[in-house]
């Protein structure tokens, strides 16, 4: 019983983090219709970042507080990563935004790549360590233990839904996003920006990209420039399966497919001898994706809509 509950546990704090980078892909794609594949990079940026400014804190200010050091480092990453993916937007989304969808398809994949080369040619290829920075010591609950990192990773994910919810459904600029996504045209005709909006929505899905990033780094303790790959295409296979544009779907699309996965790698993992175990946990995700595909297109919460006229 205490494995299953530590199985659990770690599927819960791993499907908030595919939550958080979820809900940038379908607060996008809800706006644009556009599946913006750099997303996953926006979130290594973040975190690269983040234990770059750890460093420097360090040996600029010894003896400061770990979660002082960490709160600093992840609202620079956060403001990293919201510049970026502004730009992103502004150089190479908004041009083609009128264009066939393949191209700016082709342009997001094109633009992960970049980012990612980027990354290699200015931290390195190598992995680096992430310092423990919060208390290490786990709390234990009926067998199973739980850390500080991953409590506030649960507790973030949370938070988001709710902010984001509030967000869209009680401000202007939520009342903006809903009218930009029904139609841009009219949107701009009853005063909206359209640019600004989708500007907007970019900027805020990259903050909750570099927050999952600096939480991904913190809780298994090592940055890479390739680390956002993976989880970026977790994510989106999370707001998929949960109905991409829906923000309560992405968060249970991806804390049921980090369960599926964690559930998946040690339980099947054991029942096969080992040779489905954790080292191919990632093929879970995707036979997730392609049953969901096939049975449910429009995702667990999506709505099956008409084409628009």
């Amino acid at each position: 019983m205490d494995i299953f509950l530590q199985q659990i546990i770690n599927g819960l704090v791993l499907g908030s983090v595919y939550a958080l980078v979820a809900l940038g892909y379908t607060m996008v794609y809800g706006i644009i219709g556009l599946i913006n594949f750099a997303h996953g990079e926006v979130l290594m940026v973040g975190a690269l970042t983040s234990w770059t400014i750890i460093g420097m804190m360090q040996d600029a200010l010894p003896g400061t507080p770990g979660w002082l050091i960490l709160l600093i480092s992840l609202l620079i990453a956060c403001v990293v990563a919201a510049v970026l993916n502004f730009v992103i937007e502004k150089v190479a989304y908004r041009p083609l935004r009128n264009s066939p969808k393949l191209a700016p398809l082709i342009t997001a994949i094109g633009m992960s790549l970049l980012l990612q080369t980027l990354a290699m040619i200015i931290w390195k290829p190598n992995y680096k360590p992430y310092p423990t920075l919060l208390p290490s010591v786990p709390f234990e609950i009926g067998g199973a233990v739980i850390t500080v990192t991953q409590i506030l990773i649960l507790a973030t994910t949370v938070l988001s839904l709710v902010v984001l919810t509030w967000l869209v459904n009680y401000t202007r600029l939520g009342r903006a996003m809903r009218a930009t996504a029904e139609s841009p045209r009219v949107a701009a005709l009853m005063g909206v920006k359209p640019d600004l909006v989708i500007s907007a929505t970019f900027v805020i899905g990259a903050v909750l990209a570099a927050i999952a990033g600096v939480m991904l780094a913190a809780n298994y303790g090592t940055v890479q420039h390739t680390m956002g790959f993976l989880p970026g295409l977790k994510a989106f296979t999370a707001a998929v399966f949960g109905g991409i544009g829906n923000l309560a779907g992405a968060v249970v699309g991806g804390i049921l497919l980090g369960l599926i996965e964690s559930l998946g790698a040690g339980y099947i993992g054991d029942l096969t001898g080992g040779v489905l175990g954790s080292n191919y946990s990632d093929i879970f995700a995707f036979i997730v994706l392609i049953i969901v595909l096939t049975l449910r297109p429009s995702g667990l919460l999506g709505e099956r809509v008409a084409d628009r006229a």
